[in-house]
């Protein structure tokens, strides 16, 4: 009995001494895990070896907490702008059957392009990436356009055919917007302090260019207050809502107060001439599809993980986003063209709105209509921007190797708000120029997607994907081709008013 006894003491013994030994084992760990979680915080890791460092400093990618709403809000703001109140013009030359069908076309040919480019943010594939110098495989997010046209078609080819649409849809639409915004201020100030319409001149009050000073300043104003493309989800949710809330009144207005033109149909012969109508037609439907140049940058803010990949809320996002769109568009098209088929609507809908139903419409309804998409212009220059400010600030990055202070940040926000006012200053015409600027800029919405999904994913040889991304890719080119040669004929027939630094 005593020996059980001795026994069971040195057992209990050796399990105290063995715990001894092993507690402070544990507690090493631990200490350990805190003082390396620590280090991470205050020293993050570096990026994985197939991310470009500069991305966690730059404002399109900066913060990647976005998600389904987010991405709509974006995806709406950029989708629905200046272009909508045009298309109606569309259906002039083309009238009622013609019009629909190739609004439809469009509308379904660059939504699937928009597929192609979420499903070609995160590459699975091993392609050789110019910004990261080695080949990559898988993982790989091409957060902006120019990116995933270099890795596509080459550095150089990527970079010669892809720097100018972006270029102009981003930083050429921020000027288009100060020069449209600027003429909506003026047209507002006129409906609030004048006692007819068209009674009095708003010019008397400020000049041109200074309501496009105005403009900007406001513009530059609200970017001050948003670091990066994520933060900007309140700004394109106001921009997403007024674009909403502007179509739709725009169009049951003109439903309730304009009577049924005499003549409704193709106003086209069989001529020249005519053709040129047509193809202005289809340029003005297919040019009113904007926002291509901001889906990879949108994608860019949303996470992504390998049981949640970011083109799953990124899809949502668009399927959301389009069909509102697709609400805004077909109404005001065809209720646009149905009241107003009969004028020449070179303002577009809303200068023919205003000049047909001044005497129907209270000037409060219509001057709300007006600030309305006053605000709307304002949120929409943010977001059509930010590709601008990156392209800016990358450029400090890559020298200074470390992010942007706020006070430089700033400095460059005020710097192109300054470059983008002397561009429409001195080129006031520029919303002429829409057609043939933004036919050389529509491969980027129909026909890049297309050849980039056959030069990065590499789909078998006459399979269904490799046949119907080259037919589009292809018609898309010699549509392409046909608008600007149209635009530039419309200009040489028609004239072209170049008042250089004279904005009026």
């Amino acid at each position: 009995m005593m020996m059980m006894a001795d026994t069971l003491t040195n057992n209990v013994r050796l399990e105290n001494s063995a715990s001894s030994k092993v507690k402070p084992i544990a507690e090493i760990e631990l200490q350990d895990t805190i003082t390396s979680t620590a280090i991470d915080i205050i020293d993050p890791p570096p990026p994985p070896a197939n991310e470009n460092p500069q991305d966690a400093w730059l404002p399109i990618t900066e913060s990647r907490n976005g998600n389904t709403f987010t991405a709509t809000c974006h995806l709406l703001c950029s989708g629905i702008g200046v272009q909508l109140l045009f298309l109606p013009m569309g259906f002039i030359s083309l009238g009622w059957s013609w019009g629909i069908v190739w609004l439809t076309v469009a509308y379904s040919w660059q939504l699937y392009t928009i597929w192609l480019l979420v499903n070609l943010h995160e590459s699975s594939v091993t392609v050789p990436d110019p910004q990261i110098n080695n080949n990559n495989n898988g993982n790989i997010r091409y957060s902006r356009f120019l990116h995933l046209a270099m890795v596509a078609f080459g550095e150089k080819l990527g970079k010669l055919l892809a720097m100018f649409p972006t270029l102009y849809l981003s930083g050429g639409t921020c000027v288009m917007y100060i020069i449209t915004g600027a003429s909506t201020m003026e047209r507002l100030y006129q409906l609030v302090n004048c006692e007819n319409h068209v009674g009095c001149n708003a010019k008397a009050f400020m000049t041109a260019a200074e309501w496009f000073l105005v403009f900007i300043c406001l513009a530059i104003f609200i970017a001050l207050f948003f670091p990066n493309l994520n933060s900007l989800a309140p700004v394109t949710l106001i921009g997403s809502i007024t674009a909403l809330v502007y179509s739709t009144l725009l169009w049951l207005l003109s439903l309730t107060n304009s009577n049924r033109p005499v003549s409704a149909g193709a106003q086209t012969t069989v001529d020249a001439g005519g053709i040129r109508d047509v193809l202005n037609g289809i340029g003005f439907i297919a040019l009113s599809f904007r926002g291509h140049n901001l889906v990879l940058e949108i994608q860019g803010t949303i996470p992504t993980n390998p049981k949640q990949p970011s083109r799953k809320p990124m899809w949502r996002g668009v399927i959301i986003s389009y069909l509102v769109i697709a609400v805004c568009m077909y109404p005001l098209a065809i209720v646009g063209y149905w009241a107003y088929g009969n004028t020449k609507m070179n303002g577009g809908i809303l200068t023919s709105f205003t000049e047909i139903n001044q005497n129907k419409t209270s000037k409060y309804i219509i001057g709300t209509i007006h600030l309305i998409i006053l605000i709307n212009y304002l949120c929409a220059f943010q977001i059509f921007a930010m590709p601008t400010f990156d392209n800016f600030e990358r450029l400090y990055t890559s020298k200074k190797n470390k992010p942007c202070p706020r006070w430089v940040r700033a400095t460059i926000k005020v710097f192109i708000g300054g470059l983008t006012y002397f561009i429409s200053v001195a080129v006031p015409f520029l919303p002429n120029l829409g057609a043939l600027t933004g036919s050389i800029a529509l491969p980027l919405t129909l026909v890049y997607p297309c050849f980039m999904w056959l030069m990065i994913k590499k789909p078998r040889r006459f399979s269904k994907m490799w046949c119907l991304n080259l037919v589009l890719g292809s018609l898309g080119t010699m549509l392409s081709v046909l608008l600007a040669t149209a635009a530039m004929w419309s200009l040489i027939a028609d004239g072209l008013h170049a008042n250089f630094f004279n904005p009026r």
